[in-house]
């Protein structure tokens, strides 16, 4: 197993380059000492998919996940997360304190079912700002939070999920995105009102997230 990997201020200063890199560090489930880790059933199957993801294992992370599960994790574009973030109730968080990326999960997060991972959440590298939008928008209206956390800050969900989407509701209609001068506003109007995303770290490079919503009213 690798030594953990540690980013300079430097490289934090380059994080759209850094964190699409390759390399993964040694497993987040290491860097505590056995005598600290009598872990929960739902962190001993976490780190079983967390430790084949690092190994590059499928047939280790089979064993401990489902199919689509991981092909999500295998899927993940950023340097592997190097701190375990603990679990809340069946779901378990890997973090990052090395890099930056978009969104308020911050890495990833799993969803243990009995002995197996059912579901990863991962943080996204979209490159529109209408697609961060969107991802977020979909995610309210399934009421999944987590998903609504891979592209969203933390601030901005936490706006977004005061009020739960009601399909018997109002209409949103898509207004799509424009620029503004920290990034993008992309608006849904309904009768009444409109809501404003506001998206920011603008490139592609970097990818893109909800940073911020506001909300106008007729």
């Amino acid at each position: 197993m690798s030594t953990p990997l540690v980013l300079g201020a430097a490289a934090l200063a380059a994080a759209a380059t850094l964190t699409l890199a390759p390399a993964v560090p040694a497993s987040a489930s290491a860097s505590a000492p056995a005598s600290a880790r009598v872990a929960s059933a739902p962190r001993d199957v976490a780190d079983k998919l967390f430790d084949a993801w690092l190994a590059r294992d499928r047939t280790a992370a089979a064993r401990a996940a489902t199919p689509a599960a991981v092909n999500a994790i295998f899927g993940y574009v950023y340097r592997a997360p190097d701190r375990f973030g603990g679990c809340s109730g069946a779901v378990c968080r890997y973090v990052h304190t090395s890099v930056r990326v978009p969104g308020g999960l911050d890495g990833i997060a799993m969803v243990v079912t009995g002995s197996k991972v059912t579901k990863v959440y991962l943080s996204r590298h979209l490159v529109k700002p209408s697609a961060a939008a969107g991802h977020l928008f979909a995610a309210w209206k399934r009421n999944d939070r987590y998903a609504a956390l891979e592209v969203g800050s933390t601030a901005a969900v936490n706006t977004l999920f005061r009020v739960k989407y009601d399909p018997r509701g109002v209409t949103h209609h898509f207004r799509g995105c424009g620029k503004e001068p920290k990034g993008y506003s992309c608006a849904w109007s309904y009768e009444g009102g409109a809501m404003l995303m506001h998206v920011v770290r603008g490139s592609a490079s970097a990818g893109f997230e909800v940073g911020s919503i506001t909300y106008l009213a007729d």
